[in-house]
């Protein structure tokens, strides 16, 4: 007689559950496109967990044990530095949830914190294990899933910048595969096939495979129409640009980068760390676009409409005060992220373009490049010669802000509330100078309890000011807010500044002898302060917390004599700076862990990698040895019961030797029916496994239960047969 060394209805199930896994990973991949996930890896190691605890039925106390153990450890992974063990922040995660709770109840849906809205992905991971065990494993039924997948691909290919086109095609082959699996194992459980035939059609499983690479070949090499409309994602990156410099003009949540509409301010906004350009230079820069000069208590605009002017040369954008050097940068855009206006570091001179003639805008200082038709062009690289400046500390604060050409550049609204002015006076009521007024401002920022944050940040009703509630209610936001609060109050003391946007200086990628190579991504999108000095120009100042002023300023002589050496006599700038720093080294540190939050999903840094990636293999290893051992726990457990059975072959022990087995036989999904007496069910397993040890068995087994008589078949003979079944049921 043959043994049966496997089920094929358990093979086929493991089959249709992992193409039910692998549809569902094809959620996961475009959220790294789409969203500011990182870390996108850490999800699905936990998604793996919940399938294969799932999958292996492990009694439900114990899964869920592993599956919040594991939920809790990727939450501390991705955000917090301190350790698993350690349970002060379990404290915070607790009191984040409280919070984000009572967010959800006022509907106030942004406000919810990355912490928060991760750990609320991990959750509905974990429940989609059990939801697709339900529909793959016990119903069979995986059409809808099916269809939600591709749905969900063809939404995101069609609206999003994410190309969905190979997710698709493996979807479908996937989808095929998992769609005649079902059937055929619903027609297999309809027609209540025997064992053997089952065992002899598992080769069906092939022409299955065949015809389903056969159509997928045909419907990737058959001729396709081209798109019958246009294609909608331009459109929505263009309405997208139209929210301000961080795509939060209207208030909700958008993603970091640069935007045209500043009209309306406020509201929070995720990192996108996608890259916009390089540059090659000598140093970090401000990389410039354009400015604004009307503040209208939400936003800023223009005061004139753009009227470019072709120019051979660009105005200069300093005076005789500052010291220039005349250096080269070249910028060269990445991928479709090429902006209509240059960005130009200060200093900004000439362009050296393969193609248009520079355009300047007066009103905005934006600078396009334009063909023969007055039509802008869009460039991937350019050159760029400019002259790097040097502010002299001594000639700013020696200029005098009575210039009446710059009134336009005090304009406030009459709405400013009066508090707004009065702050302004307090903060400079010892000082004297125009510079003295602007640094003191600017450091105010550094030296209060003002918060660098991107979450959270509220939006202004009607009868709200901008600069106002920040100053007064919020005291928390980013760049825009600081850098408009400072504008509005230099103005109110009517000293001439006003509102600049670009981006900041970037990441260093390549080190070189001669020029450096910095990365600007969306994230580098950002907007400072402007300030007019007669004699030297617009100066720029720095007022957002957690960031330096990239600009040059030195203590020296205006009339060019001999220079100090004396390096005790250090600039005011360099010491404020200093200062700064040291004040502001812790919060700058929770400011960086508030931006790494933001990110969705951020990467660990340094010190958390050197002990996550053997506390992965040691949690794998735990994992293999688990699943090895949970596999082999009925035959462990039929030794146990064996070693009893044969030691002491009493009543006790007999009819638990019994019901041992009918727990096997349930495990291998051969369950007493309900209605089934006894004799009927042996009679279908000894068919099953060609056998007769299981009706002696039973018959044993009544005579035991209900006529207490054990002696009509010797105890040996009863051992036997039962360990004969034990290992042709586990073989």
């Amino acid at each position: 007689m043959s043994t049966q060394k496997s089920s094929p209805v358990t093979f086929y199930t493991l089959i249709l559950y992992i193409c039910g896994f692998i549809l569902f990973l094809e959620w996961f991949y475009p959220l790294q496109e789409v969203t500011d996930t990182t870390n996108i890896s850490m999800f699905m190691l936990y998604g793996v967990l919940c399938f294969l605890l799932s999958f292996m039925q492990v009694r439900w106390w114990l899964s869920f044990i592993l599956k919040g153990a594991a939920l809790l450890f990727v939450v501390n992974s991705l955000f917090f530095t301190t350790s698993f063990l350690n349970p002060l922040w379990i404290g915070e995660l607790l009191q984040d949830s409280i919070l984000n709770t009572q967010a959800l109840f006022n509907r106030t849906w942004y406000e919810f914190t990355p912490l928060f809205r991760s750990t609320m992905f991990l959750i509905l991971i974990w429940l989609m294990s059990y939801l697709l065990h339900y529909w793959f494993v016990i119903r069979k039924r995986v059409f809808m899933f099916v269809f939600l997948t591709i749905a969900y691909l063809a939404v995101l290919d069609t609206f999003t910048v994410y190309d969905g086109t190979a997710a698709i095609i493996r979807s479908f082959i996937i989808s095929l595969l998992a769609l005649g699996l079902a059937h055929f194992m619903r027609e297999m459980d309809r027609e209540a096939l025997r064992f053997t035939l089952a065992k002899k059609s598992a080769v069906w499983l092939l022409p299955l495979v065949a015809i389903v690479l056969f159509s997928s070949a045909v419907g990737l090499a058959a001729p396709k129409f081209s798109p019958q409309w246009p294609d909608p994602v331009p459109f929505i990156q263009s309405s997208a640009e139209n929210a301000g410099f961080s795509g939060e003009g209207n208030g909700g949540i958008q993603k970091v980068g640069y935007g045209e509409d500043d009209s309306r301010l406020g509201g929070s906004f995720v990192q996108d760390y996608t890259p916009v350009f390089e540059a090659e230079a000598d140093e970090e820069h401000y990389w410039r676009v354009e400015t604004k000069d009307v503040y209208t208590g939400k936003g800023w605009e223009k005061s004139h409409d753009s009227a470019y002017t072709e120019l051979g040369k660009i105005p200069p954008m300093f005076q005789e005060n500052v010291n220039l050097e005349t250096k080269k940068a070249t910028i060269e855009f990445q991928g479709d992220e090429a902006l209509d206006k240059l960005v130009y570091p200060y200093g900004f001179d000439h362009v050296e373009a393969p193609e248009g003639e520079p355009y300047f805008d007066m009103s905005s200082e934006a600078i396009q490049l334009m063909d023969d038709a007055n039509d802008p062009i869009t460039l991937e690289n350019y050159t760029v010669d400019y002259g790097y400046p040097t502010f002299q500390i001594e000639a700013l604060q020696q200029a005098s802000s009575s210039d009446n050409s710059m009134e336009a550049y005090t304009q406030i609204p009459e709405t400013l509330p009066d508090r707004v002015i009065e702050l302004a006076k307090d903060i400079t009521a010892e000082e004297e100078t125009q510079y003295d007024k602007a640094k003191a401002i600017e450091s105010y920022f550094s030296s209060t309890d003002f918060t660098y944050q991107t979450t959270d940040v509220p939006v202004p009703e009607a009868n709200e000011d901008y600069v106002d509630q920040f100053l007064f209610d919020s005291k928390a936001g980013y760049c825009d807010n600081f850098s408009t609060s400072m504008v509005v109050m230099l103005r109110s003391l009517d000293i001439p500044a006003r509102w600049a946007k670009g981006f900041t200086g970037g990441e260093l990628v390549g080190a070189g002898s001669e020029k450096n190579t910095y990365e600007i991504t969306n994230s580098n999108a950002h907007s400072w302060v402007e300030v007019y000095f007669p004699g030297s120009g617009w100066v720029p100042f720095e007022p957002t917390k957690g960031f330096s002023n990239l600009s040059d300023f030195q203590n020296e002589p205006i009339s060019g004599e001999t220079q100090q050496q004396d390096s005790l006599q250090q600039s005011e700038q360099e010491t404020e700076d200093e200062e700064q720093s040291e004040e502001t080294t812790p919060e700058e540190e929770k400011e960086e862990e508030s931006e790494v939050a933001s990110a969705a999903a951020s990467n660990s840094g340094p010190t958390t990698m050197e002990w996550m990636l053997p506390t992965a293999i040691g949690i794998a290893l735990l994992l293999i040895v688990f699943i090895l051992v949970y596999r082999r726990r009925l035959h462990l457990q039929s030794k146990w019961v064996r070693r009893k059975f044969t030691k002491d072959n009493n009543f006790e022990n007999q009819q638990e030797a019994y019901h041992f087995l009918m727990k096997v036989l349930q495990k291998q999904g051969e369950a007493k029916r309900p209605g089934e007496t006894l004799r009927e069910y042996a009679m279908k397993i000894d068919k099953k496994y060609e056998t007769t040890d299981m009706q002696k068995l039973t018959e044993h087994y009544e005579r035991l239960i209900y006529r207490d008589d054990d002696k009509h078949v010797s105890k040996t003979e009863v051992a036997q047969l039962w360990q004969n079944l034990i290992k042709r049921i586990l073989s």
